[in-house]
């Protein structure tokens, strides 16, 4: 019984997609003929949402299945079936993932990161607003895919290096990018479409009136409130509709795969020296690993504002120090008690430098062949010679912390190192070590980095002005798509070895890419067959006689329904030429039922299928209940904003 459940969520929908064509009396649109074809692909339809509900294979594999089915059954052509692989829409994807990838590899993403954090700390909902809001008036201005994308590596990052489950913040920043769209007229397609479609419909007379075009910020008001709306709805409910963990788990210092071998051990602390700290001592002269078997990780001097991330037994401490240390807490604390220290509550100086994002810890085999073999490690120098920390020295069964530095080591001896990543990239190269665990950080371009934002400054100039340009230099018909400018960006990252492209076709998520792939095809099979107009038609015709605000209301449900089984362009093309003839019968304001069916085109969360969610799909390791439980109270919230700005300002 629990697995047919969810079938009372189809019943209307079922009912609805099987409505025969119902007039309205004194006269309505004619709803077409049904026919066969539109049967069979309301059917695929249910197919697709109950794939997406029972979860029976993954959501790219749904994609696939639509990809093979509807040309099985004839409802679209082989062609068209994988066409949606190279439509504009997937293709700006795939560039938009290389190019923010650059941008992450260089470092770029790590001071977005830093700056965000300054200003929000550690707080969940400040994070949440800052990243949200911020994406969303980028979003008003540019493509919801590009902003949402761009970002994505700094949200990621972020949720690392607070501990806060990246889930608990990609959904949040992919909804508002959807909702940006709406705060100008350029800021998503079916908005910029709109005073095409008005002006179409100007021409071809069936108005009683010409409707003036909608300018630039005519819906700003409307946008704005819907931004704020959702920013308020996960600060308030997110805690009940977000999954409380889930997508990058990569926040743990310890992996998983050694955490119950050395997790008493191995917790990361931070430890400032007051100023009534009595002179200034050696870690040697402390005797840390003897008398507490800690391990001093981090050492900043705020004289010479430096931070050693290996410092030796040699280091000085003093006051105003600031250490970063590794240990069992109660020894920890009993270091701190002894000496006169204070533990912060948390990482702060060292909150960054030291984050998951950026350092941890890992498991190292000493090879055969390894020249550590038969030497200490005080012979070898082994911090500064290697930039890590050997916290543990585990070797015939027995962990050893005291003396590690005067012990010879051996061939198969396991050391627990903690280091920063590109330390242990480096590591990796040399045949030192063979590591057990996976380095999860990355080695870092920082002198690519002003190579890689003039790449993405090149891609945005020419998706914003190189068709002015053409037109000022007397080339008005040479155009260029959204997807081509966007590659030239992504190739430039590859030509100027920003990234290998080996790391470019890794960095993109195929999972989205074939989920898209499609889902373009289904939009085009409902408006092929006619079944989009069919559905359209009957429920405009069924609805009656309507005060306008109600008339309205079904305008965006009926747009919110349609964004998510058709693209938001094919919705908008199909229903505002229909919306805005029913509207001059039903009374209502053409003008405002046209702008009604561009901004509800941006409704769609309550599944993955607009490209912003199955964009954040699997990095935020989301299933489709999670978009149905959140997206279901955005849905409403939405039409509910929407209506009430409709009435109080329009």
């Amino acid at each position: 019984m629990r697995l047919l459940r969810p079938l009372k969520f189809l019943i209307p929908l079922l009912y609805l997609l099987a409505l025969p064509g119902l007039a309205l009396a004194g006269g309505g649109a004619e709803a077409p003929q049904l026919t066969p074809q539109m049967l069979m692909v309301m059917g695929v339809l249910v197919l697709a949402i109950l794939l997406f509900i029972f979860e029976w294979v993954r959501v790219d594999v749904v994609g696939i299945i639509m990809m093979v089915l509807l040309p099985i059954l004839g409802l679209v052509t082989p062609k068209e079936a994988i066409s949606g692989l190279s439509s504009n829409a997937v293709v700006s994807i795939i560039a938009v993932i290389i190019i923010g990838a650059g941008l992450d590899k260089t470092g770029c993403m790590n001071v977005l990161a830093r700056n965000i954090l300054k200003i929000a700390g550690k707080s969940e909902s400040r994070i949440v607003t800052l990243i949200a809001g911020t994406v969303a008036l980028i979003s008003s201005f540019m493509q919801n895919i590009g902003a949402a994308a761009l970002f994505m590596p700094a949200a990621i990052r972020i949720g690392r290096q607070t501990g806060i489950p990246v889930s608990r913040i990609l959904m949040p920043m992919g909804f508002c990018a959807i909702i940006g769209g709406t705060i100008t007229l350029v800021g998503a397609s079916p908005t910029i479409l709109l005073n095409d479609l008005i002006d179409q419909a100007n021409q071809l007379g069936f108005l009683p009136e010409k409707v003036e075009k909608l300018g630039l910020f005519t819906q700003t008001p409307i946008g704005l409130a819907l931004v704020t709306t959702a920013i308020l709805y996960f600060i308030f409910l997110g805690r009940f509709i977000l999954p409380k963990s889930g997508g990058d788990e990569s926040a743990e210092l310890l992996p998983s795969s050694i955490a119950d071998t050395y997790r008493d051990i191995a917790q990361l602390f931070e430890i400032e020296v007051p100023a009534s700290f009595n002179g200034s001592k050696t870690i040697e002269d402390l005797r840390v690993r003897t008398n507490y078997r800690i391990s001093i990780v981090g050492l900043f001097d705020p004289a010479t504002k430096r931070k050693d991330y290996a410092p030796t037994k040699k280091e000085t401490i003093k006051a105003g120090n600031t250490l970063a240390v590794i240990g069992n807490e109660e020894a920890v604390k009993k270091f701190a008690s002894d000496l006169g220290l204070q533990i912060k509550e948390d990482l702060d100086v060292f909150a960054e430098d030291l984050s998951p994002n950026n350092a941890g810890i890992l498991e190292a085999i000493i090879t055969p062949r390894s020249e550590l073999v038969g030497k200490t490690m005080e012979q070898v120098r082994f911090r500064k010679t290697y930039g890590v920390v050997p916290v543990v020295v585990c070797s015939d069964g027995a962990c050893i912390f005291e003396n590690v530095s005067s012990r010879t080591l051996r061939s198969g001896d396991a050391l627990l190192l903690f280091g920063r990543w590109e330390k242990f990239h480096a590591l990796k190269k040399r045949d030192t070590f063979v590591f057990t665990t996976e380095i999860k950080g990355e080695l870092m371009r920082e002198e690519k980095a002003k190579t890689a934002v003039a790449w993405l400054i090149v891609a945005l100039a020419m998706v914003l002005g190189f068709e002015p340009l053409m037109g000022l230099l007397g080339f008005p018909d040479l155009k260029l798509s959204l997807s081509v400018c966007l590659l030239t960006g992504a190739l430039g990252m590859v030509l100027s070895k920003v990234m290998t492209i080996d790391e470019a076709y890794q960095s993109v998520d195929w999972m989205t890419v074939f989920l898209l792939g499609g889902l373009i095809p289904l939009g085009l099979a409902f408006q092929k067959t006619g079944a989009a107009n069919y559905i359209a038609t009957t429920i405009m015709n069924a609805i009656g006689s309507v005060p306008s605000i109600v008339f309205l209301l079904v305008v965006g449900l009926l747009t919110s329904f349609f964004t998510l089984v058709v693209s938001n362009v094919g919705a908008t093309v199909l229903l505002v030429p229909l919306c805005m003839s029913m509207a001059v019968k039903a009374g209502a304001d053409p003008r405002v039922t046209a702008m009604v069916v561009a901004i509800a085109a941006s409704n769609t969360f309550v599944l993955p299928t607009h490209q912003v969610n199955a964009l954040i799909m699997r990095p935020g390791g989301y299933r489709t209940a999670d978009y149905a439980k959140a997206g279901a109270g955005m849905t409403v919230l939405f039409l509910v904003v929407l209506l009430a700005m409709l009435y109080l300002f329009y």
